[in-house]
């Protein structure tokens, strides 16, 4: 997970890639709108294979919670 960067002062302390400004949600909404691997890559230069699927565990592990119904 050292691919994902938060800080403080980098947008708004939203989780981003290998300290770049392009947020996971970024890259998310991107496969969520079916692009392909490569036509993230192409539309996001700096991106690595390895950047999209660090992006797909981080909201893996971070959805992975209990939710209440009452």
């Amino acid at each position: 997970m050292e691919r994902i960067t938060i800080r403080a002062v980098q947008c708004g302390g939203r989780p981003c890639i290998r300290g770049l400004r392009i947020r996971v949600i970024d890259v998310l909404e991107l496969l969520a709108a079916d692009l392909s691997t490569e036509q993230i890559l192409e539309e996001l230069p700096d991106l690595e294979r390895e950047d999209i699927q660090a992006c797909l565990r981080y909201a893996a592990r971070h959805l992975d919670y209990a939710v209440l119904a009452i």
